[in-house]
């Protein structure tokens, strides 16, 4: 305070909201005075430094936006540079999103060593990212990256460590850090050495500085888990303020040198590149920032030092790589319940159950906002933090799921409103017993003479037409829809993952459900309704040498022969190898087929850890003849489950493929692929498990994965690389084009890694198991693996109009409109909630529905989320202040294949969309633009083209390709 030369940063939120709470009111007040006079800068803001390999673009928004909000609330300050010196390499979503939030500046640190080497030859370490769609400049940010091997203070002075090393105070003695590795250890500066050690830092200097283009040096001065003590950060500043003292007051050395925050550099940075011009012959720049080149693209997989790629994390603690997106989708479900129950509510009476639930609602976002930190969703942190992050979204999943029960019965009119307190008379049709566990099935069980209801929430944008599944325990049940209409459906028998007790006991029943957009449904489970016919039982065959299955009732089973299986629907039909239970080939309606060739294999890995991949050759396949298969075939759901025979007793996998029937869905197109995996005990310890379709598309050991779910990035498959690093992280798709423009895709729920090793290859890795530690500072392996299921959603496409030139440029692919499609249905599932009691047939209800859009949206529009950033504050905030907002994605699809994506499309977004419009019996009013972080309402600041401006006269929005916009609205009935 004392000393206005002094300058801090300071990024992550989570941590700043702790010393906040705990701060007296004149600590409180002498921060906010800091950060006011520039002496302490908020870099980033965010609740936490976020991975950008696992993470969903849906949660890094919800984590700088929840980190942003409570910074400028609470302290007033609004962030514009990125500080993210962490995580393994990094995604052009980020600094699109940035961008779009109105910052002007970012720093990374960990990429590629040889990356770093080419781009330190010509000077590119500081440069422009832009987006790779991007025609016309408007996703530009300032990017600079550190040169060198890490971000501590021997990485950071200059190019040599064990000088530097020799700058950083707090590792002389007195304090706990280690010394230098290097030998020569800091000493106290004082008149005597002043004039040495000054030159010698100002050397370091100069040599770093010659990487870049300016005369402006960013010397960062920090590390891990420091400035844990004033003494501590007294030694660094007195040291440094003698040693820039002796620099500055020497005109001959020609350098000026102090203490900075992130927006002193950057701004000074700027100031000189206006007045003198960097470019270079030749230089494709920007307009944003002269001087510099404009780069696209990623970076992964990083590599730290020689073969060292660090793609373990993209499949590290694959369990809570799942909780997270399960999180993240009824996290956004319930945001959008209570929106709608606040713009539907017409009295303060209705209030208290959304505005009650604030609280944990807030709990719920930092809970999830927490977990996108750079040692969370990645899969690296100690066991006893994994299970606290496990432990706060689990109690979190299960605050929404209640709130959800209750926001239900409010919207379809059955709750009263006093009732906030009461029970909800629904509950969750999943539920988990605990924090590492998978959820079951609720068990529906309808007596003779009684039925249950069953409620159905649509989080997506269009209606929805789909194939359910809930279970039951008698077969015996009718199903039917919210009119007491009849509703065909199957039963089939519930299967679990032991091949001496296949049959659970219980039944599955499937039938189509339409559910409207951001909408709820009613359908009904009877027992004794005699006018409806009963649930039809599927068939069950099943191949086996050893094992003799007891067929369970009402089903006829039947012992199949011969080497090959088969299940179909209208669409497609799918053969399999009996022996190894394995999907062999897929043959389409018009006679065109294709080898999938399944294959399920194993890494054995004595170098890999947390972070690393290092294997040891190739995966070897560990299935072998003679598993058991039980196949079910019924009117609107065909499986083939595989209990597969392996070198172990217990296999680490078991797996299912499905087929659905269903007019109108687009389940019917695509084949769902489940596996069980158990990678547990020490039969598969330095063990990693993949499964590999070995396809007959000529890809040419080119593929496309997805970056953050947001868009695509083009992956080749290289020989000068090691293995490890061919492998791509796979938030949510990865997909092979041939050369006569068939697409093999496969969409994932959770995030895991991919590669294209041959070609027609695509290989995703389903769990590892690493018992030693990778010496990157977790400090141990990976062994608290827990039973997992990986969902992934399979289609195969042919393009209608291929243009050749497609695959020659570095250009990444889009995915089709159906792609798209597919990709929202399993990423945004139905929310199902069943009643907790079963009521007698002589009660009928009325029919209760719920269906808010007066339309459904474009298909290549999302609602990226719709909810109210300040549920607390919303009584007490005047309606003129926008009380809501609404964030609209529009998806780039690529045209060359069927442009209605042959799913229920009506329309797409090149027309406008009319907010005002846009619910049914609720008015939108004071529309107005505003960034993603919701701290800007300049949206000139933020890069989008002109027709984002004139939302809150028209109502029109019109969003171009991969945008992402935001609007703050206030909703009301309109009699109000």
């Amino acid at each position: 305070m004392q000393d206005v030369k002094r300058k801090f940063i300071w990024e992550e939120m989570s941590y700043l909201e702790r010393w906040w709470k705990d701060a007296s009111e004149s600590k409180r007040e002498s921060l906010v005075n800091l950060v006011k006079n520039g002496q302490l800068e908020i870099v980033g803001g965010g609740w936490v430094m976020n991975d950008e390999a696992n993470s969903h673009y849906f949660a890094i928004i919800e984590q700088m936006l929840e980190g942003n909000m409570w910074l400028k609330d609470t302290i007033g300050a609004v962030p514009k540079n990125a500080w993210a010196i962490d995580p393994f390499g990094y995604s052009p979503t980020m600094a699109y999103l940035l961008r779009r939030m109105g910052f002007e500046n970012m720093l990374i640190q960990r990429t590629h060593y040889e990356l770093k080497k080419e781009l330190a030859l010509h000077k590119n370490l500081e440069y422009i990212w832009r987006q790779s769609w991007d025609a016309e400049e408007t996703t530009d940010i300032f990017v600079h990256m550190m040169p060198f091997y890490s971000y501590d203070i021997p990485h950071t002075c200059g190019p040599e460590p064990a000088i530097c090393c020799q700058f950083d105070f707090a590792r002389m003695h007195g304090f706990s850090y280690e010394l230098c590795p290097w030998g020569q250890h800091p000493v106290e500066t004082n008149s005597e050495n002043v004039r040495e050690r000054a030159l010698k830092l100002l050397d370091q200097y100069k040599k770093k500085s010659t990487l870049y283009r300016t005369n402006t040096l960013l010397v960062p001065l920090g590390d891990d888990f420091r400035y844990i003590s004033i003494d501590e950060a007294e030694a660094q500043f007195r040291n440094y303020e003698l040693l820039f003292d002796y620099i500055n007051s020497n005109p001959s050395l020609n350098a000026e040198v102090k203490f900075g925050t992130l927006e002193d550099y950057f701004r000074t940075l700027r100031d000189e590149a206006d007045r003198i011009n960097y470019s270079l012959p030749g230089e494709i720049g920007s307009g944003q920032v002269e001087g510099f080149p404009s780069l696209s693209g990623d970076f992964f997989t990083y590599a730290d030092r020689q073969q060292d790629y660090w793609s373990g994390y993209y499949v590290s603690r694959p369990f809570f790589k799942a909780v997270d997106r399960v999180l993240e989708q009824t996290l956004r479900a319930t945001e959008m319940l209570m929106a709608l129950l606040l713009g539907y509510c017409q009295r303060s009476q209705c209030e208290k159950l959304p505005v009650g639930f604030s609280y944990k609602l807030t709990a719920a976002r930092r809970n999830l906002a927490l977990f996108q930190h750079h040692d969370g969703v990645t899969g690296t942190a100690k066991d006893h933090v994994v299970r606290d992050y496990g432990t706060r979204m689990h109690t979190s999943l299960q605050d929404l799921q209640i709130f959800m029960s209750k926001a239900i019965e409010v919207l379809l009119g059955i709750r009263p409103e006093k009732a906030d307190q009461n029970p909800s008379q629904f509950e969750p049709e999943q539920v988990r017993s605990k924090y590492d566990v998978q959820p079951v099935h609720k068990a529906i069980s309808a007596r003779e003479g009684t039925f249950h209801s069953v409620v159905f929430f649509n989080p997506l944008e269009q209606t929805r037409e789909e194939i359910v599944m809930v279970i039951v325990n008698r077969p015996d049940v009718t199903v039917l829809d919210s009119n007491w209409t009849c509703v065909e459906s199957q039963i089939s028998p519930e299967l679990q993952q032991n091949k001496s007790r296949v049959f659970t006991g219980k039944h599955r029943v499937h039938w189509k459900v339409s559910v409207p957009a951001l909408g709820l449904q009613t359908y009904y489970i009877a027992n004794g309704f005699g006018q409806c016919e009963k649930a039809k039982p599927a068939k069950i065959k099943f191949f086996s040498q050893s094992t003799s299955i007891h067929c369970p009732t009402p089903y006829a089973c039947s012992k199949a022969e011969g080497d090959v299986a088969e299940i179909q629907n209208r669409h497609q039909t799918l053969t399999f190898d009996v022996r190894h239970g394995l999907l062999q080939k897929i043959i389409f309606r018009n006679g065109s087929q294709n080898v999938v060739g399944e294959e399920i294999g194993m890494y054995s890995s004595w170098g890999s850890g947390a972070y690393l991949f290092k294997p040891n050759g190739d995966a070897q396949s560990i299935i072998e003849a003679g598993g058991l298969m039980v196949i079910v075939e019924g009117h609107l759901m065909q499986e083939v489950s595989s209990y597969p025979r392996t070198t172990w007793e217990k296999p680490p996998v078991s797996h299912s493929t499905r087929l659905y029937n269903g007019d109108n869905t687009i389940q019917q197109l695509l084949i769902e692929k489940e596996y069980h995996v158990e990678l547990i005990g020490p039969d598969f310890d330095d063990k990693e498990l993949i499964v590999r379709y070995k396809t007959d598309i000529n890809n040419k050991r080119v593929f496309y994965s997805d970056l953050n779910g947001f868009q695509m990035s083009r992956r080749e498959t290289y020989d000068k690389i090691p293995l490890q690093g061919n492998y791509y992280p796979m938030p949510s798709l990865a997909f092979m084009q041939g050369s006569n423009g068939q697409r093999f895709s496969v969409h994932t729920r959770q995030s895991l890694g991919v590669a294209s090793l041959k070609e027609g290859w695509l290989e995703i890795m389903l769990d590892r198991r690493l018992v030693r530690d990778d010496g990157r500072g977790l400090g141990q392996g990976v062994m608290d693996n827990r039973p997992i299921n990986v969902v992934f959603h399979i289609l195969i496409e042919s393009n209608i109009s291929f243009i050749p030139s497609l695959g020659s440029n570095n250009f990444p692919l889009s995915p089709s409109l159906l792609s798209h499609c597919v990709g929202a249905h399993l990423n945004y599932p139905l929310h199902t909630f069943i009643a907790k009691k079963s009521l007698e047939l002589s009660v009928q209800p009325p029919p209760r529905s719920f269906s808010p859009l007066a339309a459904p949206l474009p298909c290549d529009l999302h609602i990226v989320s719709f909810k109210v950033p300040r549920p607390l504050k919303y009584p007490q905030q005047p309606p003129e202040d926008s009380r809501f907002i609404l964030l609209l994605q529009r998806r780039h699809w690529d045209s060359s294949y069927c442009r209605k994506g042959r799913s229920q499309c009506t329309s797409v977004a090149d027309e406008p969309v009319n907010l005002f419009y846009m619910f049914k019996g609720l008015a939108v009013l004071n529309a107005k633009e505003t960034s993603l972080n919701l701290l800007h309402e300049d949206t000139q600041i933020l890069g989008y083209t002109e027709q984002f401006g004139d939302v809150a006269q028209e109502g029109h929005v019109l969003i171009s390709p991969m945008e992402i916009q935001a609007y703050k609205l206030e909703l009301r009935p309109p009699h109000q």
